[in-house]
């Protein structure tokens, strides 16, 4: 998928990775949630992009030591070849030893209108990635930079990212809780059933909060609750 629908983008925005993972668990999908990948920032915006893959080997002394004349230059390319919309996912084996990328590098993707960031390693300079506003998911901030660890070696392959097996043109989703993908050639069914699973789910949250058991009400509507759902929907005005 080379874009999102501003629908589509604004519904994926809307519900809540918890609500996702619902959906495409029922679906088959049971590993589509990063493992070990967390927000920098909790505040941060929510994430909704397309992904494009970059994939870290390890790096070796000759090859990426400070005296190599043949270090990769695949790292700043991603910066530059990322299309806006999309999200930069970096596989770096779950290795936070050294950074996948730092301040300049976010900077240069918010600045060309990607979406965001992830990696299952690790950020450096984590207070200039936050100022970006850029999106961006890690195992966890580290100041090392990338060669002592990494040596970017192809882009725009199926890589694996948190456990997971992670495809170019994937759709990616991330709030504070998670960051997870979806198959691009299933997203518009998943979004509209994350969207109606969503609406129930505030209309549960608020019977709830009336002291209305949860017996009919969740995680299985009784007649009596979905009934009530589609009242409640119309005094909303069908919203």
């Amino acid at each position: 998928m080379n874009s999102l629908s501003s629908d589509l983008r604004e519904a994926l925005a809307r519900v809540g990775t918890s609500t996702l993972t619902g959906v495409l668990n029922r679906r088959g999908l049971k590993s589509m949630t990063l493992y070990d990948v967390w927000p920098l920032r909790p505040e941060q915006p929510r994430l909704v992009g397309i992904a494009f893959t970059m994939r870290f080997i390890p790096s070796r002394e000759d090859k990426d030591g400070p005296t190599s004349t043949s270090r990769s230059m695949v790292q700043p390319q991603a910066m530059e070849e990322c299309p806006p919309g999309h999200v930069l996912m970096i596989d770096s084996r779950g290795d936070s030893r050294a950074a996948s990328a730092g301040d300049l590098y976010v900077g240069r993707l918010k600045a060309r209108g990607c979406a965001g960031i992830v990696t299952d390693g690790g950020l450096r300079d984590t207070d200039g990635v936050a100022k970006t506003g850029l999106p961006a998911y890690l195992r966890r901030p580290s100041s090392p930079p990338s060669p002592i660890a990494h040596r970017p070696v192809d882009l725009q392959l199926p890589i694996a990212c948190g456990g997971v097996a992670v495809y170019p043109g994937d759709i990616v989703v991330g709030d504070k809780d998670a960051v997870l993908v979806i198959p691009a050639d299933i997203v518009e069914a998943v979004a509209e059933e994350a969207v109606k699973t969503y609406e129930y789910e505030e209309f549960a949250e608020a019977e709830v909060a009336r002291g209305r058991p949860l017996k009919g009400l969740f995680p299985v509507a009784g007649d009596e609750a979905k009934r009530d759902y589609e009242a409640w929907k119309k005094a909303r005005g069908g919203k």
